[in-house]
């Protein structure tokens, strides 16, 4: 097994298409983690964080014979945890309605297995979206959301008021959510970072 640890990720992806356990068990060790990094950064639970993991590798090997992965297993992998967290935030938000005696949330609201895009269409579609939006306004939610600032800090750097960064992240998550026709995993997800 050790000769798998000096494969590359596009190796890695080519046995582990072909149902090699040993190329899994490689890209586990290698991204364990990782994943588990940012679903704790995220959830800031650690047996939820843990479950984000089981679950991502397990639709890794699910998937693994269609699997196809665009750019490297560290992008994938962002995706694929960023992806599993909605759900997992989804789930807990539809639960938290549920037991308050709110009215049923109608069935059409939530399929978890078809409620979003693959991990890969979510970033790129993500991606596309925040490029779009206004050069100020982008810079400010990517050094927000991508770069993890305090607005404070984006105040400070760009020399602005803590509320025109407020203003732009505020603008950008409209945008977003117009462009998308987001529902709520999805905005959680864009306000959780």
């Amino acid at each position: 097994m050790s000769s798998y640890e000096s494969f590359t990720d596009t190796q890695l992806i080519s046995h582990l298409q072909n149902g090699d356990q040993g190329a899994f068990t490689e890209v586990y060790r290698r991204f364990w983690d990782k994943v588990f990094s940012v679903a704790y950064h995220r959830l800031a639970n650690q047996a939820e964080a843990e479950e984000v993991v089981q679950e991502v590798f397990l639709s890794l090997w699910k998937r693994r014979s269609n699997l196809q992965i665009r750019y490297s297993l560290h992008t994938y992998f962002s995706a694929a945890t960023k992806y599993q967290v909605i759900n997992k935030q989804s789930r807990g938000y539809f639960n938290a309605e549920k037991r308050n005696s709110l009215e049923d949330i109608p069935e059409q609201g939530i399929d978890t297995t078809e409620l979003w895009f693959s991990e890969r269409e979510l970033r790129q579609e993500l991606d596309k979206h925040i490029n779009e939006l206004p050069v100020k306004c982008r810079l400010i939610f990517k050094m927000s959301r991508e770069g993890y600032k305090s607005n404070t800090a984006i105040a400070e750097e760009l020399d602005i008021s803590e509320k025109t960064v407020e203003a732009h992240i505020t603008r950008a998550l409209k945008i977003l959510k117009d462009k998308l026709g987001a529902g709520l995993p999805l905005i959680l997800y864009l306000l959780s970072k």
